[in-house]
């Protein structure tokens, strides 16, 4: 089997306008790593996410997937093989479930696009026969984010990139998708945007502090709480009291 694309960026410049949203940011996902980001809105989380399937294009710097500079790849194709779930799930609400799981394969041209869809609906926990046909106003929150996720795993991609994906939800289902997230990307390459602290220990093998466009420690959760580099990191850790746990 062939081991998930690593993801890096390489001193990467961005603007919008008079804003520097990424300011030389430099960071690598390794093959099969879960790496979240977080920080205080405004800080670049969602806009460094979105430089690896290139709905942001930097203004200076490189970014590359499997050793692959994005420049150089296809844009749409880029994006139907890398798995995106966002906060509201982006769920299209006149397709019915199995449609909304089945888009991706379709687009691909991959022979049977509603089987792979079937089969990643019951990989989230929901079964074809009974939610197939719904459409997504007819499903809680936590269904959709389900949704979402089926599709981004429906053509079996190598990388997976969540933003604040279950950031709208109540605690009790948000604490249900993200005990099975792990099993379900456990073996992907996967980057999450998060404000959640609690919930980028949880998740990732390593985490990255943004802070003003800039990476201020990209650590394992055990060294970030152990050892914060910064001021700013040893706060952020205090205010989400995390401090000396995990």
């Amino acid at each position: 089997m062939t081991p998930p694309d690593s993801l890096e960026v390489r001193g990467v410049i961005k603007r919008f306008g008079d804003v520097l949203a990424l300011d030389r940011v430099s960071l690598r996902v390794g093959s099969g790593e879960t790496v979240a980001l977080v920080g205080e809105s405004g800080s670049g989380k969602t806009t460094l996410l979105r430089l690896f399937n290139r709905t942001v294009v930097p203004d200076s710097g490189e970014v590359a997937i499997g050793g692959r500079m994005v420049g150089g790849l296809d844009p749409v194709q880029l994006r139907r093989r890398t798995g995106f779930v966002q906060q509201e799930g982006g769920l299209l609400p006149h397709w019915t479930v199995l449609r909304n799981a089945s888009t991706v394969p379709w687009l691909l041209g991959t022979p049977d696009p509603e089987e792979r869809g079937r089969t990643a609906l019951v990989r989230v926990g929901l079964a074809p026969e009974r939610f197939g046909h719904r459409w997504p106003r007819e499903l809680s929150g936590g269904q959709r984010q389900r949704v979402a996720l089926a599709r981004a795993l429906a053509a079996d991609p190598d990388v997976v990139l969540l933003d604040e994906p279950f950031g709208a939800l109540d605690a009790i289902t948000r604490a249900d998708l993200q005990d099975g997230l792990r099993d379900l990307v456990g073996p992907l390459t996967v980057v999450l945007v998060t404000h959640d602290l609690h919930e980028a220990f949880l998740l990732a093998d390593r985490v990255a502090v943004l802070r003003r466009g800039r990476v201020e420690q990209m650590a394992t959760p055990e060294k970030l709480a152990a050892a914060p580099d910064t001021a700013y990191v040893a706060r952020l850790l205090e205010r989400s009291r995390l401090v000396g746990e995990k």
